[in-house]
């Protein structure tokens, strides 16, 4: 697949679940405490942090029902996803927040804003290959001092789906190693502060990992701290 065939995939193919999945998956946060963990530490890192304040966006949102978590957990939460039923689905759902339709992989999100970026399973479908320039994405657009937390599904396959969630789908998911995660994001400029591997629950197909990192302030506001 060339690049844009493969985000056209994902594309229509999450807009073709968007209802379905919305409803299979809106309380699945509920039975998953590590998971929940691992976004109430987030949650606190970027309250905590340098990028305290600034907003935190949920890249590859989805239906937004993480969005909403976060907003709950007292940052300032926005969602971003490819896929416009996705998008429309979310704002029905959570009408206080904001939603947009956009590529994770070229936000329209100036350099050096965000308090946080959250990728909650959204990478799980670009090809390995792609992880270096998405990753340098999210930096670009991390105040320094912010923190990135990404979910992903640990291992080192390539799986293919041509049905998911009640409908057809097109669309390869990529089991990722924990250590690969942290090499890509060291060189996109991020430092490592934890990582979390569980094991599968119910319906999962592999373990899955949770890395939390964090971007280095800048050199000049370290020099003027007393």
């Amino acid at each position: 697949m060339t690049e844009t065939s493969y985000l056209s995939s994902v594309r229509a193919s999450y807009d073709a679940v968007a209802v379905d999945y919305a409803r299979l998956v809106s309380a699945e946060l509920a039975g998953k405490p590590l998971d929940r963990a691992m976004l109430a530490a987030f949650a606190e890192y970027v309250r905590g942090g340098a990028g305290g304040g600034r907003a935190v966006a949920d890249l590859g949102c989805g239906p937004g029902r993480v969005t909403a978590h976060l907003d709950g957990l007292g940052v300032r939460a926005f969602g971003v996803d490819l896929s416009p039923a996705m998008v429309a689905v979310a704002r029905r759902t959570y009408p206080g927040l904001r939603f947009e339709v956009g590529s994770m992989a070229a936000l329209d999100v100036a350099d050096g804003v965000l308090g946080g970026v959250l990728a909650w399973y959204s990478t799980v479908h670009t090809p390995p290959s792609e992880l270096p320039s998405l990753f340098a994405e999210f930096a670009r657009v991390l105040a320094p001092g912010g923190h990135l937390l990404i979910a992903f599904k640990t291992g080192d396959e390539q799986i293919r789906l041509d049905h998911a969630y009640g409908h057809p789908v097109d669309l390869d998911v990529y089991w990722t190693p924990p250590a690969l995660i942290a090499d890509l994001l060291t060189g996109a400029g991020l430092t490592e502060v934890a990582r979390l591997v569980r094991e599968a629950a119910a319906g999962e197909g592999s373990p899955q990992g949770f890395l939390l990192a964090r971007k280095g302030e800048d050199p000049a506001r370290r020099a003027d701290t007393p």
